[in-house]
């Protein structure tokens, strides 16, 4: 009876075995869940949608944009990391992802340890404005004003860890200002509140204010990059406006939960790569001043690494805590 009962056993195994073998490869026909935590109409959105679209002409997989907002990002975040590591969700995402657990006390994950880093996909640098209701026309002058009567000036914080709010506090410790930041949900809102005077500056991508810059109700007083935007050639680098070496980006990637198979996440970096090397979406996306990036999963591990690392000092030296 025992040398059955083995006999049975080895012959159950040999027929399991093939059908792990015989499993399908990703993508299978189920749909690819493509989470972006930003609302529709932002860049995040964009860069979501335009992975989607390649999702399915790439790879004939059926791809599900969802923005799932709310709490500054971390709603869509933590969507993504509870979800299964098959590889049919995706994460689309910014910036903030790197940082999140700096500025959110309910942000409880490690973004380096506990997501997959699949591809950085673009970038964009941010732009300074000042309301059109100010007189001011240079950063110079915007400095001398704010220190002449610094109860007249609130700086705008589209979002809380944005690259625009570190990008503020290091404007504060450049110029030895002291502005006093007033928090919104987005871009939008606080624009709006700055073309109509209730705040004075804001600092954050250019993609969003630089065509708003048009119309007179706010003013660029500086590109936060090496070289002038060729969108905006008229717009001075902020080191030709006064501040030597102060640049600052917004960028935007892909990841996904941890535990996702490697050969997965570099199916798909590979396919980010060759999307952003194509001319049509290296001039879709520079109408929008976004400027695609391309490199390896390696070479985004240790960017981010780096990024943190900046972030966790500019958050400390204003003793800031998590709101």
């Amino acid at each position: 009876m025992l040398r059955r009962h083995l006999l049975t056993a080895t012959g159950a195994g040999l027929l399991a075995a093939p059908a792990v073998r015989a499993q399908a490869p990703w993508p299978n026909g189920k749909p690819i869940r493509v989470i972006c935590p930003w609302p529709p109409g932002a860049a995040n959105d964009t860069l979501a949608r335009l992975l989607g679209a390649r999702l399915q002409e790439k790879l004939g997989a059926t791809a599900v944009v969802e923005n799932r907002t709310g709490g500054a990002g971390l709603v869509g975040t933590n969507a993504v990391l509870g979800a299964t590591p098959d590889g049919y969700t995706l994460l689309a995402s910014a910036f903030n992802t790197a940082v999140m657990p700096m500025v959110l006390r309910g942000a409880n994950f490690d973004p380096q340890t506990d997501l997959e880093v699949v591809a950085r996909t673009a970038r964009a640098p941010l732009v300074m404005v000042v309301s059109g209701s100010r007189p001011e026309k240079t950063l110079a002058e915007v400095i001398a004003s704010v220190k002449a009567k610094p109860q007249e000036w609130n700086i705008a914080i589209s979002s809380l860890g944005s690259a625009g709010h570190l990008a503020t506090i290091e404007f504060n410790r450049r110029t030895g200002l002291d502005l006093n930041m007033v928090n919104y949900r987005g871009t939008q809102p606080a624009l709006t509140d700055l073309m109509s005077g209730s705040t004075q500056l804001l600092i954050d991508p250019s993609f969003a204010l630089l065509p708003a810059a048009g119309d007179g109700k706010i003013r660029a007083l500086g590109i936060a990059a090496p070289q002038r935007s060729s969108l905006a050639p008229d717009v001075p680098t902020m080191g030709e406006a006064g501040l030597p070496g102060y640049e600052f980006q917004s960028w935007y990637g892909v990841w996904a939960p941890k535990g996702t198979p490697a050969e997965i996440c570099a199916r798909v970096n590979a396919m980010m790569q060759e999307t952003m090397r194509e001319p049509a979406i290296v001039q879709r996306l520079s109408t929008q001043v976004l400027e695609p990036v391309t490199e390896s999963i390696e070479d985004t591990r240790r960017f981010i690494a780096s990024e943190v690392t900046r972030a966790r000092e500019l958050l400390r030296s204003v003793n800031y805590q998590p709101e």
